[in-house]
């Protein structure tokens, strides 16, 4: 039986209505705000490419940090610049690197903000690449002996989870033995278990100061056109001992992060990136669009596809949405 008995526009009249029968809500509750950290003082540099997002080093982040805090955003995820580069990142385990500094500071001032850390190599090495190089490729099994390092001084000096990102085979077991083996069972790893090679990054690159100097990431990082693989990216990371999974990007990456809802009973984090970020950006600069309904749009877009957590430039500016009404 059809129309005129059935008609689905009568549960559309008014916002009322389409609120009690709305599928999908997008709540601060889903939101990480990431957060780059450069070594160095009196530091406040916005990235051209990103309006509204700075390099901020500890003397200056406070201000954002108030602002996050202030917002109810529970969790922020740190991105390192440090002042010194070497061919194998030996800044990542420093108990003086930049991120190490950045942890003790957040957890003594913000105990209550949740500190997730990028762990990877891009940004400080001198050829910006997510590893040791052997014969101009990243060794697999060399980087995950540095990784281990880096997450133990991480955890260390206090980090509440570490989100490694440089697509090694098998880095999530290396980072749980070597977690474990310090005492740090508690501590979750959240895996970019199906990060893809792609075009969106371009922003953060300028972002961190993690372009690679020569060649691309092909041969760790995804294949765009993969979609079977991603799957068993994730089941091998959960295999592994990962908390959370997650997709990145998003926003070109939907049907991945429906398939891996479907397959895996597991968190799911989905990585707004910087170009998915800076494109909304531009376009609502030039008045093409409406930025703000075209933000939260597409950040819905992603909890429908069936994330359970959003890493999100737009974090600040969804909260301040969600908190006003």
């Amino acid at each position: 039986m059809g129309f005129p008995i059935h008609r689905p526009r009568r549960l559309r009249k008014n916002e009322n209505i389409r609120r009690l029968v709305r599928e999908t809500t997008l709540t601060v509750d889903d939101l990480v705000y990431p957060i780059f950290i450069e070594d160095g003082k009196n530091i406040k540099k916005e990235i051209p490419s990103m309006p509204g997002i700075y390099r901020w080093s500890l003397d200056t982040v406070d201000q954002e940090l108030e602002e996050v805090v202030s917002l109810n955003i529970p969790a922020i995820l740190l991105f390192g610049i440090p002042s010194h580069k070497d061919e194998v990142g030996s800044d990542t385990w420093s108990d003086e690197g930049v991120i190490q500094k950045a942890i003790r500071h957040i957890k003594k001032n913000y105990p209550n903000l949740y500190v997730i850390t990028d762990v990877c190599f891009c940004e400080y090495t001198t050829h910006g690449h997510c590893g040791v190089l052997c014969n101009h490729d990243v060794d697999n099994d060399l980087t995950l002996e540095n990784t281990k390092k880096q997450v133990v001084s991480h955890a260390k000096a206090g980090v509440d989870m570490v989100a490694p990102s440089g697509m090694m085979d098998g880095v999530v077991k290396a980072i749980r033995e070597a977690l474990d083996s310090e005492g740090f069972k508690d501590i979750p790893i959240m895996a970019y278990s199906a990060k893809y090679a792609s075009s969106y990054y371009g922003p953060f690159r300028e972002a961190a100061d993690s372009a690679p100097a020569f060649g691309d990431r092909r041969t760790y990082q995804m294949d765009p056109a993969n979609r079977l693989e991603a799957i068993r990216e994730v089941q091998l990371d959960i295999e592994e001992g990962a908390d959370i999974v997650m997709v990145k990007p998003a926003l070109a990456y939907l049907d991945i992060i429906r398939d891996i809802k479907n397959s895996f009973n597991i968190p799911l984090a989905a990585y707004n990136v910087s170009g998915e970020y800076s494109m909304i950006k531009a376009a609502g600069k030039l008045g093409w669009i409406d930025e703000k309904k075209v933000m939260m749009e597409t950040l819905t877009s992603m909890k429908r596809a069936g994330a359970d957590i959003i890493i999100t430039y737009f974090a600040k500016e969804v909260a301040k949405i969600l908190k006003n009404g």
